[in-house]
């Protein structure tokens, strides 16, 4: 298992627990929308510059729920280890509160992820692609959804 996670660039503190014989729960949440965003409203919503932060949870939401969903998945290490991240983001028109949609991801992942994030909100944003399609390619499997997209993920 370290060995997988090394070759990958990705050897984070659940590795290390899974190694130690804990059986960390890394999977991404199901996902979940926040009904505001439509395609019909994405330039009033997504595309519009500073919107996210109108609807972003503060911090001691999400470190508070952070911390009890490392405790149900298993993750050791410290909390710093990982970002309670939004499964669909924000700028994909993901529900900013559901614990549905935020788990926490290590930071390596969170970074490649946000970039594939970025790209796609571009491409609904411009119209060439969907919002539905960009919330079902990142909520099916966000890796095969980057490599899609020319990203290098993990």
């Amino acid at each position: 298992m370290i060995r997988a996670l090394m070759l990958s660039g990705a050897l984070t503190v659940a590795g290390w627990a899974s190694a130690q014989g804990g059986s960390p729960d890394l999977a991404p949440p199901p996902g979940a929308l926040n009904p505001q965003v439509t395609q019909a409203t994405i330039q009033q919503t997504i595309c519009a510059r500073g919107w996210t932060r109108t609807i972003r949870p503060p911090y001691a939401y999400t470190w508070e729920l952070k911390r009890k969903q490392m405790h149900a998945r298993h993750l050791d290490g410290p909390p710093s280890a990982y970002e309670e991240d939004h499964l669909i983001p924000l700028e994909l028109g993901g529900a900013p509160y559901d614990p549905a949609n935020l788990w926490p991801q290590s930071w390596p992942d969170t970074q490649k992820k946000d970039t594939l994030e970025w790209q796609l909100n571009r491409a609904v944003c411009a119209g060439r692609m969907t919002l539905q399609d960009a919330q079902q390619c990142i909520r099916r499997d966000w890796i095969a959804c980057g490599r899609q997209m020319g990203i290098p993920t993990p």
